[in-house]
């Protein structure tokens, strides 16, 4: 018997396909995960027709499972379409309608969202894909509400992500619906990636940041900062800690992290504040002063620019859940 909704995962393995986006829904859901002490998810690769599916690199993925399968999981998940110009076939077409009238939750990463609009499942709704097909996607489906600025947007049966990694992003969303922050966070620690990235793919258009990991100094401020959220933090003072000027401080915080100290502190807060509001009745202005922010006007501001909804509701939704 499934244990929440959600449970079964079908994930779609197309020819031609790169394995990077079917291996982000394996790594998220099919791997068991035991130490968690919660129900897990059942993955199961399926392709249109069984049999061998050739990728990237003169390589197969051999699956057992067709769109019979596909259309009947809980979840399931296009990772990417063959031609962001060509036509879905229509027996994909038909198996993402089955599955949206059965009341699954159907998912895209990166060019997916090509085929999901091909079902009609975007009409009038939000949506996004890789900002590099925003254009045609919006083009060839003008119902389509594209938005090319995020990361994932959540339309509650029907989700889309941005480019391959914010695939990631979203997959650790699901999870976070489905078990809350605690399972979602301890799956982005074996992974090694944040539980939630702050901001959107506007950030890649132009001119990516160039990461590095290497500089100790930011390292050991951020490792600091996380173990002392409540106090007032500020660039001053992490500059301090790290024993440059501000200006310098400033430069290399934003290569090594891909964003500001004060973006970056709102986010670590955030996190801090969500097992607080799913496990605990503490009031949302204690917990705001618990994970350092001046006031409740000035997290919950915060909390619904980056979570897309208030404290408060996040509480309802999770303790309904539990």
């Amino acid at each position: 018997m499934r244990s929440r909704p959600g449970s079964v995962v079908a994930v779609l393995a197309y020819a031609g396909m790169s394995p990077f986006e079917t291996g982000i829904v394996t790594e998220v859901f099919g791997l068991p995960r035991p130490e968690l002490d919660v129900p897990w998810y059942d993955l199961a690769v399926c392709a249109e027709r069984p049999g061998p599916v050739p990728i990237v690199g003169g390589a197969a993925i051999h699956t057992e499972h067709g769109l019979d399968t596909f259309a009947s999981a809980d979840t399931v998940i296009v990772p990417g379409v063959p031609d962001v110009r060509g036509e879905s076939s229509p027996e994909l077409v038909a198996a993402l309608r089955l599955a949206h009238e059965r009341g699954a939750r159907v998912v895209s990463i990166c060019s997916g969202a090509f085929a999901l609009a091909a079902a009609g499942l975007l009409d009038h709704r939000p949506a996004t894909t890789h900002w590099q097909y925003a254009g045609l996607l919006r083009r060839r489906f003008p119902l389509v509400r594209v938005n090319p600025d995020v990361l994932y947007i959540d339309d509650g049966d029907v989700l889309t992500s941005a480019g391959s990694a914010a695939g990631l992003d979203l997959c650790l969303h699901l999870v976070r619906r489905d078990h809350g922050p605690s399972v979602a966070n301890a799956v982005a620690r074996r992974l090694v990636i944040p539980p939630h990235r702050d901001g959107g793919q506007a950030q890649f258009i132009e001119a990516p940041v160039t990461v590095d990991a290497g500089d100790d100094r930011i390292a050991r401020v951020t490792t600091w900062a996380l173990a002392n959220l409540r106090e007032e933090i500020t660039v001053d003072v992490l500059a301090a800690r790290a024993h440059m000027s501000a200006r310098t401080f400033l430069r290399h915080f934003a290569r090594c992290m891909g964003t500001s100290p004060a973006r970056w502190l709102i986010g670590q807060r955030i996190q801090a504040s969500l097992p607080l509001l799913e496990k605990t009745s503490a009031p949302v202005e204690e917990i705001a002063r618990a994970v350092g922010f001046a006031s409740p006007v000035t997290f919950r501001s915060h909390f619904l620019r980056v979570m897309r909804t208030s404290p408060s509701a996040y509480r309802r939704a999770f303790t309904t859940t539990s």
